[in-house]
């Protein structure tokens, strides 16, 4: 014979519903791990792509200093749109002598000055 609902004291259906609510958040989290654990492990076997540095510009736009192969790139990344700012004929410098100094590129300033000029013009 089933018991009627009310007969159900409420205390067990609020510890089973906080249960339930626990396994599917604790599922969501080891899903977000694992994802993360998968984009560092396919990062590392190409290697042929790599974002080295990246600048917010606007709110919906970045410039970004890319490695695709041996070549380096600086990126314009907008809203529905990606254009090559600039191609490096050398590599920038990631870096001082010690290693702890920001990224540090020669003659960027002034190559994105030139690249805005010839957008202006």
């Amino acid at each position: 014979m089933a018991l009627p609902a009310a007969a159900i004291p409420v205390g067990a259906g609020m510890a089973q519903t906080a249960l339930s609510l626990l396994l599917v958040l604790g599922a969501i989290f080891a899903l977000a791990w694992l994802m993360r654990r998968m984009q560092g492990m396919r990062s590392g076997l190409g290697g042929a792509l790599s974002v080295k540095a990246g600048l917010q510009v606007g709110p919906k736009e970045r410039v970004m200093w890319i490695r695709a192969g041996d070549t380096d790139l600086l990126i314009g990344v907008a809203s529905g749109r990606v254009q090559t700012l600039h191609v490096f004929d050398h590599p920038p410098v990631e870096g001082g002598a010690d290693g702890d100094s920001p990224v540090q590129a020669p003659g960027f300033a002034e190559a994105l000055r030139k690249v805005m000029r010839g957008r202006s013009a």
